[in-house]
């Protein structure tokens, strides 16, 4: 069984919620990456987020952007994501979700892509400018059953078409808590709790929460609604201010640690 689904079915059966960290490829380089992913593991994180380096990140903010920019010029590419996580697979087994954009996968070749990223021990992917709908369309990847396809789901998404992707969801939804970019600028809605009630009428999966997430309290107050609570750009953040240090797994740790913990509490 995929490393998600066991995870969330853990959680389920002890009663918590999940923490997912986004963080990105190679950022700030290769080494220092490796040991923010299993920093992370280790302080907690039941998930992680791993963001392909891509040059054109529109929907992206700018903490996520300059991150991305950090990644390439330290020499991150698609084959090294890969290996980053074939080099954390030998000491950790927390569920990591690829988040990335349509481009990369293109340039590798979808099904060379999926195949790979399974082969190396990621357990789902998450195409942010692919519509399910033509993903479904391309064998490439509705074929591949290691890879679960998680989807997006916006506050402004349709109704129909809202329900129709929490009912084809795999893995877990990924509900943003609000629209725009990513980043820790904006405050999560007030309206999460109707947004993750609605979802979860059609959702087979667990529905997390992500966007505008900052604080320990804000992370409580989605983790009482949601199946789990989505942190990146505050977390990226602390990456930059510490990317010229030789260890900036510290202060991200020390950071994550709080809200691992009010999400875990709840």
């Amino acid at each position: 069984m995929n490393r998600i689904t066991l995870t969330f079915e853990r959680l389920q059966a002890d009663g918590k919620k999940a923490f997912v960290a986004y963080v990105a490829a190679g950022d700030p380089d290769y080494h220092r990456s490796l040991e923010i992913l299993k920093g992370l593991a280790d302080a907690g994180a039941d998930i992680l987020e791993l963001g392909l380096p891509f040059s054109d990140p529109l929907a992206d903010g700018i903490v996520n952007q300059m991150a991305a920019e950090r990644a390439l010029k330290s020499g991150m590419s698609t084959a090294r994501a890969l290996d980053l996580i074939r080099d954390f697979r030998k000491t950790h087994e927390t569920p990591l979700v690829l988040f990335t954009y349509l481009n990369p996968v293109f340039a590798y070749g979808y099904e060379n892509f999926q195949r790979d990223a399974a082969e190396a021990g990621a357990d789902g992917i998450l195409l942010l400018d692919l519509p399910p709908d033509e993903a479904e369309q391309s064998s490439g990847f509705a074929n591949n059953s290691d890879l679960l396809q998680i989807r997006l789901i916006a506050p402004n998404t349709p109704s129909d078409r809202a329900k129709m992707l929490a009912t084809k969801a795999q893995g877990f939804i990924y509900a943003l808590s609000r629209t725009g970019v990513t980043g820790a600028h904006g405050a999560p809605s007030a309206h999460i709790g109707a947004l993750v009630a609605e979802l979860k009428k059609h959702a087979r999966v667990p529905v997390c929460v992500g966007f505008g997430i900052s604080t320990a309290e804000q992370a409580r107050e989605v983790a009482m609604a949601a199946d789990g609570v989505i942190v990146g750009s505050a977390l990226v953040k602390q990456v930059e201010l510490h990317a010229s240090e030789p260890h900036p797994v510290n202060a991200v740790v020390a950071f994550a640690r709080d809200l691992i913990a009010a999400v875990h509490a709840v």
